[in-house]
């Protein structure tokens, strides 16, 4: 790791560690995204379909795998399992508000949802908001990558790193930009093809 010595000798910005930061910030994106994409329906029962499922419980909005045990017997159901049965009613209100395409139906005891196959359309809608989620992800990193060049050129500016440094670094961030784009890429067509396939 360099430290850079500014010109009155007080030390100057680490602009590694901020490369570091950024490549951080960076993977958080990437699982942020990898969150996003597990919500996501491809037509088979999938556990993590509900986790951006808030319930209003007692006043506070609090996610559903709190208050319940979620698990997927078969490819086309998911069982919800409240552990507090008084809040059977609101676990099943928030997810037919969460506007999954989902209908819950409650026998008293647990929450029964059936999961439909997908229809062509409904596929592509879903690849659409996949592709979404996508730009959304590669806005953000492109932002990271910003906030690290305007670091570096700033520190250059200061004649805290030399313009060859500073050429160097800026060219790290891009390098680093790209390689998390391609992964970013990666599993959007990935989830694009599992949706996409019947």
């Amino acid at each position: 790791m360099y430290v850079f010595a500014a010109a009155d000798g007080d030390e100057g910005p680490d602009v590694d560690a901020k490369l570091e930061e950024a490549e951080e910030r960076m993977r958080k994106s990437i699982a942020s995204l990898q969150n996003s994409l597990m919500t996501v329906s491809t037509g088979r029962a999938n556990p993590a379909i509900l986790d951006r499922v808030n319930v209003d419980y007692y006043g506070a909005p609090t996610p559903i795998r709190s208050l319940a045990g979620i698990t997927a017997p078969s490819a086309q159901e998911i069982i919800v399992d409240p552990y507090d049965k008084a809040a059977l009613a609101d676990v099943e209100r928030a997810i037919f508000a969460a506007n999954l395409g989902l209908t819950p139906s409650n026998d008293g005891k647990i929450i029964r949802i059936s999961v439909p196959m997908l229809t062509e359309d409904r596929r592509k809608e879903l690849a659409k908001s996949v592709k979404k989620f996508g730009e959304e992800a590669k806005v953000a990193v492109r932002n990271i990558r910003r906030d690290a060049i305007d670091f570096i050129k700033k520190a250059e500016k200061a004649k805290s790193v030399s313009e060859d440094d500073s050429k160097f670094y800026q060219g790290e961030a891009q390098t680093l930009t790209d390689k998390i784009s391609k992964e970013i890429e990666a599993m959007i067509s990935k989830k694009e093809k599992d949706l996409l396939t019947i």
